[in-house]
């Protein structure tokens, strides 16, 4: 698959490819207004790069770069924020509250990240992680909004997939950046049909419940779009939150029909990878579910984990709940 530079969506915003694992898997968004950019998501220290070459391109310097937005601080929404904001001396990196120390102090997220990854898995997806400096963090509240020339971003917080994830809504394209708040779909999971999409966990911080309030919440708004990271501008919202409710309230079902079985997560997995793949079977019979299957791979994985650890932290609180150490 070719990597083009940059995809002009409308509206001055412009996808660019992350490079992350391979073609097609993430991106990270040019918002253009006036002589000002903002740069949504940063992909990894590879991403950089493509981003520099996009703005060139386009007829930006450096100094244009007013902020660096990451919708969260897993570091395929994060991972290059320290890259960039070397690159533009101008820019403000505007973050959750519960995701700036991490970008200060990239540590804990290093760490994490290698756990799930594995050390070689690390270094070839995410290189190497910069640490931003403290008086460039700029804090972002729920409901606060920041200007790009006179166009209006409006922050708004969602957990559900992280408790440091928010999404930007950009009233001139009537559209949402949802980084993992509105899930993921690959341009394979598309057919003359439509186009499927999936929620995606993750594995320490998924809640069903706080996820689909954070979608009611998105669609109160009306929007005519989504801009996913995982993978550019999807439309139909309406349709495609109907089918992110219905899979979450099966995860949560797939969580308590398997709670007290032994090697919980794997059959999770399974149960996971059937469920999804027989949904889309049956929306787009023409896709190649094998194709599809091996898209999701990693996918299916680590939203097993986020449902088995989500599992568990039920069990413990029933447990507390009823006096149970």
């Amino acid at each position: 698959m070719k990597v083009n530079k940059h995809v002009n969506l409308g509206n001055g915003i412009y996808s660019v490819d992350a490079r992350y694992i391979c073609p097609g898997n993430a991106c990270c968004y040019l918002m253009i207004e006036g002589d000002q950019v903002a740069i949504i998501e940063t992909g990894t220290a590879y991403t950089a790069e493509g981003i520099h070459e996009a703005l060139i391109s386009l007829g930006f310097g450096i100094e244009s770069v007013r902020y660096i937005v990451p919708t969260h601080v897993h570091l395929d929404h994060a991972g290059g924020a320290g890259v960039l904001m070397q690159r533009y001396p101008n820019a403000q990196l505007a973050i959750h509250p519960r995701g700036a120390r991490h970008m200060i102090n990239p540590d804990k997220l290093i760490e994490g990240s290698k756990a799930v990854y594995g050390e070689e898995k690390f270094t070839q997806f995410y290189g190497k992680i910069i640490p931003v400096s403290a008086d460039r963090v700029l804090i972002i509240e729920d409901g606060e909004k920041l200007y790009l020339e006179n166009r209006v971003l409006e922050f708004r917080h969602t957990p559900g997939h992280a408790g440091h994830h928010f999404c930007i809504w950009d009233q001139a394209s009537q559209g949402w950046f949802s980084g993992d708040t509105f899930g993921i779909s690959y341009a394979a999971m598309a057919s003359d049909l439509d186009r499927f999409i999936i929620p995606t966990t993750s594995p320490v911080q998924f809640d069903p419940d706080k996820l689909l309030a954070s979608i009611d919440l998105l669609m109160s708004y009306g929007p005519k779009r989504f801009f996913l990271t995982h993978y550019s501008v999807v439309e139909e919202p309406r349709k495609k939150a109907d089918l992110l409710r219905e899979q979450i309230e099966c995860y949560r079902e797939i969580a308590y029909s398997l709670c007290h079985e032994p090697d919980r997560e794997q059959k999770i997995l399974l149960a996971v990878k059937k469920m999804t793949l027989t949904k889309i079977s049956s929306a787009q019979p023409s896709l190649d579910l094998k194709a599809v299957e091996k898209l999701l791979e990693l996918d299916f994985i680590l939203n097993a984990q986020g449902i088995n650890i989500w599992a568990s932290k039920q069990e413990q609180k029933k447990k507390s709940d009823v006096g149970i150490k």
